[in-house]
Formats: structure tokens, C-alpha cells, sequence
């Protein structure tokens, strides 16, 4: 039987456990989905020997995890279109979260890392995320795993060069990236694709996630004048009664595109020297609906006008 103490610690936890869970998995479903498990073998077993219930939860995350990242590994042969993670929201507006859950929600990893973390082998991911994101020593993180010390700390560098290689190497500046988030939004809107090409840096990137659910481009674009045509070509359109409202995910500023009230779109954007590097969507409605249960007192704003 669990008592209220063993309830409050383990809630206590949770934000903590979800961060772990999400970063492996790259959805919240399946990070929320680990988490309601670790909560089962939690409640359910035997915690008479149970000295640090943060580390003991963490462990029994990390290896639910792990279990799960490796059934679904194979989404990327099968997966149509580019994948990008789930969009995970790290601002609640006026829902302020718990000191533990800032202390996470501000170690969020962007969307261009975990696309990169996605190409890292189960175990891989799983060193890198306790090393890296939360900081565990190597010596707890080979219990967690059972593993040698000196095998997690050649899975940690393996991990952290194939990221430091393939992650973007530009400073992130907060206030010019939701400037330029900004005045994308408004040159989109508008339909201006002299204003957007003068945003976009000449090699930018679009990367679209439909899942092949919903309209959306099936390959990467490159370049400033056919990623600007494309944004100007699909804005808007084909979205009735559609808003659009500022929220942050994965640590950065981003829109969210709605339909009737309903979230239709996500769209980021990657920032270096004054001009956007990257613009990601993501349209897939599966990885949308924990969207829908933002709080409804931070309006949607209307579209600016054309």
C-alpha cells in the first residue's frame, strides 16, 4: 500500500523523471507514458533498502526508457518525412511550476540537439542525457546502468563528440531570436517575401515533420529564396478561422498556429548573427495534442494583417 509520504515523494521527482524520460524519447506521451510506469514499480515494490529515492526513480526511468527507445528505434526507417521531436512547452505563463521543475525546464535541450541525440545508440542517449543535461557523476551513472565506469565514460565522449560535431556552433542570443521570431511572423503573415528573404540567412534550412498526417514537405529545404517561396506559399492557407499565439518550447521562442482553436502548427525557428539558420514545423497531429490543454488564459492572438 503507498502512503501519502511515498505519493509526495514521488511527485516531488516527477518533473525530474519527465525530463529524463523526454529527452531519451522525444515525446512527451512516451516520456509521461515511462514516468506512469516508474510510478507503478514505485508504488508496487519493495523500497525497504531505498536509501536516495531521486536516484533510485531515475534509475528505474532511465531503463524503462531505454526498453522504450529501443522498440520504437526503428521509427526512423519507417517514419514518413523528416523527424523532429515532440514540441515540449517550458513556459506555463502564470501556472509558475515548482522550483525542481524550473530547475529542469531550464536544462531543456532544443529541437536541433535532440534531432541530433535521435542518431545516438539507446545507451549512448542514455549517458548523455544523465552526464550532459543533469549532470551525474560516471560512477552513479554506471550503477544506474550496469555498467563499468570506464565503458560510460567511452559511451559519454562518444556521445558528446557525435553531438559537438553535428549540433549547431553559433550562440543563441534570447532577445534577437524572438525578434526575429517576431518579424518572421509578420512577414509570413503578410505574405512580404522581400521582408522574409531578408531574414533568412542564405543557406537556411526548413525542416518540415508531417509524419506524412498532414501537408508538409516530405524532404529538407535549402536555401533562402525556395525556403521564403515556401513559407509565403503555405501561410495561412489552408488553415480556416486560424490565430496564432506566442509560446516556448524546448527553450525558445515559437509560434503555434491554430485552427478553430485547435493547434495546427508549431513553427521555430534557429538564429545566428541577425539572420534565421533554421526554420522547423511541425505538423504532425500526434506530437500536437498536449498543446491543446495550454492554459486558456493566454489568449491566441489574431494573424497580422496582410
Amino acid at each position: 500500500m503507498t502512503t501519502d509520504t511515498e505519493t509526495d515523494v514521488f511527485e516531488e521527482h516527477r518533473p525530474v523523471l519527465l525530463g529524463v524520460a523526454y529527452r531519451m524519447l522525444g515525446r512527451v506521451a512516451d516520456a509521461e507514458d515511462v514516468v506512469q510506469e516508474a510510478w507503478l514499480r514505485w508504488s508496487g515494490g519493495d523500497r525497504s533498502d531505498v536509501r536516495d529515492p531521486r536516484g533510485y526513480l531515475v534509475r528505474v526511468t532511465t531503463r524503462l526508457a531505454i526498453d522504450r527507445l529501443r522498440q520504437i528505434k526503428s521509427r526512423g526507417e519507417t517514419y514518413v518525412g523528416p523527424w523532429l521531436p515532440e514540441p515540449y512547452v517550458t513556459d506555463f505563463g502564470d501556472r509558475a511550476p515548482d522550483t525542481a521543475e524550473q530547475a529542469v525546464l531550464a536544462d531543456s535541450v532544443s529541437l536541433a540537439v535532440l534531432v541530433v541525440m535521435e542518431s545516438l545508440s539507446p545507451l549512448e542517449r542514455a549517458v548523455f542525457v544523465l552526464r550532459e543535461a543533469f549532470g551525474y557523476p560516471y560512477a552513479d551513472i554506471a550503477a544506474m546502468l550496469d555498467r563499468g565506469e570506464a565503458a560510460v565514460r567511452q559511451l559519454a565522449g562518444r556521445a558528446r563528440r557525435h553531438v559537438e560535431e553535428r549540433r549547431p556552433r553559433y550562440e543563441v542570443d534570447p532577445a534577437q531570436r524572438r525578434d526575429l521570431t517576431e518579424r518572421f511572423l509578420a512577414a509570413a503573415g503578410g505574405g512580404d517575401l522581400e521582408a522574409l528573404l531578408e531574414l533568412l540567412a542564405p543557406d537556411v534550412r526548413l525542416v518540415g515533420d508531417s509524419g506524412g498526417k498532414t501537408r508538409g514537405p516530405l524532404r529538407e529545404l535549402e536555401g533562402a529564396d525556395k525556403v521564403g517561396r515556401f513559407i509565403k506559399g503555405v501561410a495561412g492557407k489552408g488553415v480556416p478561422d486560424f490565430s496564432v499565439r506566442f509560446i516556448e518550447v524546448n527553450g525558445g521562442p515559437a509560434l503555434l498556429v491554430l485552427s478553430g482553436g485547435k493547434p495546427d502548427a508549431v513553427f521555430q525557428v534557429d538564429v545566428a548573427d541577425g539572420r534565421i539558420r533554421t526554420v522547423y514545423i511541425i505538423r504532425n497531429p500526434d506530437k500536437l495534442q498536449a498543446l491543446a490543454a495550454l492554459p486558456p488564459e493566454a489568449p491566441a492572438a489574431p494573424p497580422p494583417a496582410p
